[in-house]
């Protein structure tokens, strides 16, 4: 049994209150696998001495990329600060509540399998240099109505674009629902709007450290389509789930704040971005294809990684276009930060910030000085100048980056090697099994012949 500590009491005490207060039910425990997935149990409220003292088991070996059948008991560690009462009740009418937590081992020690703890792990580097890691996230999703099946119907009756307004944009309602929801839960949104395809959306909420984002971007995936489904509707992150028109995306807006000062701004520099902001672009920059495969980590990712539709190709960086892995919003001060462009809602939260901020890290430890900003739409050079301005690609398909991950052993050790061997594996799976299946397009274009 633990030994609480007073902060610990005070959380317990605040928690066996609320629940009192607002007669929870029923609480849900949450974890993610390593593909990303959320994970959990429910208890009925009577089990709360359990739950607070790290007494609630499961069984790891049923979980993606946890541990094999003989050693597969798992404990849940709740994270007393993630407590929330979701904002809907139960078919039954009952109150839920919720929190997020840690998986360990029957030891005690921390599962090194939990994606959780690979961010941990990395931001704690990140603490001992006397750094905090903010990341505000800019994920994209697509909704559709369903069919008598229940099935989602991709032909979308919405016809409008970025930013329009009702009644083109149809579905103005459905932002509504989710944003009073998140803020339910604790969110403060920022915007909601309309994205660039025909019923694709964007709802934005405020930057936090990255663990309290990596939660939250768990959260709001699920808010999405428990909201749209409750509504009759569809949501789906997939990174492109119609060809021809805009992927979705989200762009992770990132800094380093140092004794409460976001240390990438420097008002002496020319630009007002500091040494440590450049070398940060730097390790970036340099581990872009290493960790290609966990911000963009399923086979779709890459057929929203094309020319043609504002996702990122090129391994570059800018302060005043959209086409390179890296913009430099235009607003400085405590709001200077790096907009990395390539990851997409399909990734696992936890392993993308945690790569992204060991690469940057690195940028800072070894004085990675970035390339020249490119600073004109890449899109329009033609290949003899990408190779003059030595532009990278970003890889082209999920076995590339896979090869790219497997060689790059900064990230490899960011992940551990437990999860690197179970996330290398799972993806080779998944590719073969791709190149394995007879798709519509090759009947369209051979079948002929």
């Amino acid at each position: 049994m633990k030994k609480a500590s007073i902060n610990q009491e005070e959380q317990e005490k605040k928690i066996r209150s609320l629940i009192k207060e607002k007669n929870v039910r029923f609480i849900v425990l949450q974890i993610a696998d390593i593909l990303g997935s959320a994970k959990s149990t429910t208890l009925p409220v009577n089990q709360i001495d359990k739950v607070l003292n790290n007494e609630i088991m499961f069984d790891g070996s049923s979980i993606d990329g946890f541990t094999r059948i003989e050693e597969s008991d798992m404990y849940l560690y709740p994270d007393l600060s993630t407590f929330s009462l979701l904002p809907w009740p139960t078919l039954n009418g009952y109150t839920v509540a919720r929190m997020i937590c840690d998986v360990y081992t029957p030891d005690g020690k921390p599962f090194e399998g939990d994606p959780r703890y690979v961010l941990k792990r990395a931001i704690k580097k990140a603490e001992e240099m006397g750094y905090t890691f903010n990341v505000g996230p800019e994920p994209e999703f697509y909704i559709f109505k369903k069919d008598e099946k229940g099935d989602p119907v991709f032909e979308s009756k919405d016809k409008a674009g970025y930013f329009d307004m009702a009644p083109m944009d149809k579905g103005e309602s459905v932002r509504e629902a989710i944003t009073v929801a998140l803020e339910n839960l604790g969110f403060e949104v920022e915007a909601a709007h309309h994205e660039c395809g025909p019923g694709q959306h964007e709802i934005d909420f405020k930057y936090a450290d990255a663990l309290r984002t990596a939660d939250n971007i768990m959260t709001f995936k699920y808010v999405v389509k428990k909201i749209a489904d409750d509504l009759g509707l569809f949501a789906t992150f997939m990174p492109k789930p119609v060809a021809g028109i805009a992927g979705s995306g989200m762009h992770l807006n990132m800094s380093l704040f140092k004794d409460g000062e976001n240390i990438f701004y420097d008002e002496h520099k020319e630009n007002k971005l500091s040494d440590e902001a450049l070398y940060f672009i730097g390790g970036i920059l340099k581990h872009a294809r290493g960790f290609a495969a966990i911000t963009n980590p399923i086979v779709n990712s890459y057929k929203r990684l094309v020319s043609g539709f504002e996702a990122p190709v090129n391994i570059a960086w800018s302060e005043k276009n959209r086409s390179p892995l890296i913009r430099i919003p235009a607003k400085r001060g405590a709001s200077t930060r790096i907009e990395l462009r390539n990851p997409d809602p399909s990734c696992n939260p936890y392993l993308a910030l945690a790569v992204t901020l060991t690469a940057g890290l690195d940028g800072i430890i070894n004085r990675i000085e970035p390339p020249e900003p490119i600073n004109r739409n890449i899109y329009e050079m033609c290949a003899e100048e990408i190779k003059e301005n030595h532009i990278e690609a970003l890889p082209k398909n999920l076995y590339e980056a896979i090869m790219e991950l497997s060689n790059d052993e900064l990230i490899k050790e960011a992940l551990g090697s437990h999860v690197t061997n179970k996330f290398i594996t799972a993806k080779l799976k998944e590719w073969k099994s791709y190149t394995s299946k007879v798709h519509q397009w090759e009947l369209e274009q051979y079948l002929r012949s």
